[in-house]
């Protein structure tokens, strides 16, 4: 029990840094945390350790309410809002981004060309497992499930569950049966 007082203890500094902080959340140490004051964090956050939270170019972090994060998580947001919603889980060693860096210009580092920004958003509900990378430009809906080690990016539709690398859809929640369903990779389902 003496590392929950830590993190409490760790959560109580963050409130100094961070834009907000919600009721009953709490972040463990260590985390690096860069432009605090462009992130918030929701009621009912845990956040386990390692984790590491950056904002660039007025870019911004929301993490919504009723948030389970694993450890070793990784946010990157620049020039946009990246958001979590409510009630989602986030497994250990997970990537999510709003930036790509572009490579175009030959002879000229990756790192020192221009950020490419899309929106990136988690609907609430999710569930992100072990392992993945959330790219620039994913836009996922309520109650997705993203299986371990995915590498997703694109836009998916509510209910879904997504798998692979590159990812794509393999279930969907079909309304009409009231069951889990396989699907093409596009999500239409097989018949």
């Amino acid at each position: 029990m003496f590392y929950k007082l830590k993190w409490l203890l760790t959560t109580f500094f963050l409130r100094l840094r961070l834009n907000k902080i919600g009721l009953i959340s709490y972040v463990a140490n260590p985390i690096f945390i860069l432009n605090g004051k462009n992130i918030q964090i929701g009621n009912k956050v845990r956040i386990f350790p390692h984790s590491r939270m950056e904002t660039h170019n007025n870019g911004k972090i929301i993490i919504e309410d009723n948030i389970s994060i694993g450890q070793n998580l990784h946010l990157i947001s620049s020039s946009d809002i990246l958001v979590i919603g409510k009630d989602t889980t986030i497994s250990g060693n997970v990537f999510i981004t709003n930036v790509d860096h572009d490579y175009t210009e030959i002879g000229v580092h990756i790192l020192k060309q221009k950020y490419l920004i899309k929106k990136t958003e988690i609907g609430e509900n999710c569930f992100i497992g072990y392992g993945a990378a959330i790219q620039a430009g994913t836009i996922l809906g309520k109650h997705c499930v993203i299986g371990a080690n995915s590498v997703v990016k694109g836009q998916f539709p509510d209910y879904c569950v997504i798998v692979g690398s590159p990812a794509r859809i393999v279930k969907r929640y079909n309304v009409e049966t009231g069951s889990w369903e396989r699907t093409d990779d596009k999500g239409n389902f097989l018949k």
